[in-house]
């Protein structure tokens, strides 16, 4: 079977991004599975430390693996691309279990914490990853954007968007000499959430093709949800290669399923009036992969 790594790497030749939905439960998975396979494309299954509490660490593993399994890469051969991150984690301790669970790759948040101790630790969770699989990628943030993938009322709580607190080139070259992560994701305007009005801040697109002027590895865009597609497909010719959506699926889930609710009153089947908040989770995930993959 073909690497995560190796599909970045591809969608960083082809000038495209893979697209990275967050899950909290089985419905949520079969809709961006089925988006994912009816375009025949690769995807990425994001779970955050509350999720992964929710679902459970080695049951999300096991969920995803499962429709790896069972169905066949786009071209017929080996097994479907669908990959597994264990998305925002906060401890050295949670990193080491996502990665003795089986996922394919981590991301280490520790950007509340001194830039030294952010290093430190991030060159930590790397050196575990490479001893127990060389093959687990591992990402890590410099700048923050926000904790939380909800509807907001305002930018959240420390998050500044000018220019002067976004990540800079020379800062995001050497935080990755330092630590030796494979994939970065920086701040360049996106926030974690979405505004209520629709529409987050533009992105400085600016800022991250000089980013990746300066670096060698994938960058990676967390809080998409609420993005313009302008902005989204630029900033993937700038230089993104993998894509985070959480927060819209979210809303799309809950939309369609107080509807159904509302709409079968009666029904006690979960199957019954869920069937619709996977084909709403699914219509929405199409819809952004199409935008990744200029489709």
């Amino acid at each position: 079977m073909i690497t995560l790594k190796q599909y970045i790497k591809e969608a960083e030749e082809k000038g495209i991004a893979i697209g990275h939905f967050n899950i909290s439960n089985l419905e949520t998975l079969r809709g961006i599975f089925n988006a994912a396979k009816k375009l025949g494309l690769p995807v990425i299954i994001g779970t955050a430390e509350g999720e992964r509490k929710f679902i459970g660490t080695k049951q999300a593993v096991a969920l995803v693996r499962s429709l790896r399994e069972e169905y066949p890469a786009p071209d017929g051969s080996g097994q479907y691309p669908i990959f597994l991150n264990a998305d925002h984690t906060y401890t050295v301790e949670g990193v080491k279990e996502a990665i003795n669970a089986g996922y394919d790759s981590v991301i280490f948040d520790a950007t509340n914490l001194p830039y030294d101790e952010n290093v430190r630790l991030t060159k930590e969770c790397v050196e575990y990853a490479r001893r127990k699989n060389p093959e687990v990628i591992v990402e890590a943030e410099l700048g923050f954007i926000g904790a939380s993938s909800k509807v907001l009322d305002k930018i959240p709580e420390g998050v500044k968007i000018s220019e002067g607190f976004l990540t800079k080139p020379e800062e995001a070259k050497n935080f990755i000499e330092a630590t030796g992560i494979d994939m970065l994701a920086p701040a360049i305007g996106n926030i974690h959430g979405m505004l209520k009005g629709g529409i987050d801040p533009a992105l400085n697109i600016k800022r991250i093709a000089e980013i990746k002027k300066n670096i060698k590895i994938p960058l990676v865009l967390h809080g998409a949800s609420g993005n313009s597609v302008e902005d989204i497909k630029a900033s993937i010719k700038a230089g993104m290669s993998i894509i985070h959506v959480n927060t819209e699926i979210r809303v799309a889930f809950r939309k369609s399923l107080e509807e159904e609710l509302k709409a079968k009153p009666d029904e006690v089947a979960p199957y019954k009036y869920m069937d619709k908040t996977i084909e709403a989770v699914e219509k929405l995930v199409e819809e952004k992969m199409r935008i990744f993959n200029d489709l």
